[in-house]
């Protein structure tokens, strides 16, 4: 049995997401997945860097100004 891809993970929970939600209707879907994936994300990252924020910066495409925000938007800053 192999691991499931990550857009195949995505989507499992995404469905089981709304099972939970039975009858009820989401609301701001877009944003809360994308805060929900964003912090695991970048300590995952800044932990394989070491902390090293211009490395994490790179292996994640944003400019090292953009990933400091985002660590402080998360509470991930020292």
């Amino acid at each position: 049995m192999s691991t499931p891809s990550l857009p195949e993970s995505v989507r499992a929970n995404v469905e089981a997401y709304f099972k939970d939600l039975g009858a009820n209707e989401p609301a701001n879907m877009h944003d809360m997945l994308l805060r929900t994936v964003e912090k695991p994300l970048l300590e995952v990252v800044l932990g394989r860097c070491q902390g090293n924020q211009s490395r994490a910066a790179q292996w994640l495409g944003l400019n090292r100004n953009t990933l400091r925000k985002k660590l402080q938007e998360h509470g991930l800053l020292d």
